[in-house]
């Protein structure tokens, strides 16, 4: 059993910041990418970052320069730094995680259970 958490969401005014924070636990042999998606009202989810366990990142156009991703691979916790953020970034934020569970297994997806993020105008 593999379990992601997320916290750090929640309410804020444009131009504010916001840090997310989602944290793997559970049987765990070994983490590849970490990655956040996000999904706004009425809109398909988007992917927003990933960053592999090597630490290559890749960010969706968009959100370059407000959004920084990072990791922390000895707490198997990734983090979304928001800055400057805007009425259209409100969405459900979730994580995940491709996490092998033994030395045989290939790695597969776990998603965290999402943090809503609300920036008003």
């Amino acid at each position: 059993q593999v379990q992601l958490v997320e916290s750090g969401g929640g309410w804020v005014q444009a131009g504010g910041s916001l840090r997310l924070s989602c944290a793997a636990s559970g049987s765990i042999f070994s983490i590849d990418a970490m990655g956040w998606h996000r999904q706004a009202p009425g809109k398909e989810r988007e992917s927003i970052a990933f960053i592999t366990a090597g630490g290559t990142i890749n960010y969706a156009e968009s959100l370059k320069g407000r959004f920084t991703i990072s990791r922390d691979n000895a707490k198997n916790t990734v983090y979304l730094q928001m800055n400057n953020l805007k009425p259209e970034d409100t969405a459900v934020y979730y994580c995940y995680a491709d996490i092998a569970i033994n030395y045989r297994g290939y790695p597969s997806r776990s998603w965290g259970q999402g943090t809503q993020v609300t920036v008003s105008s």
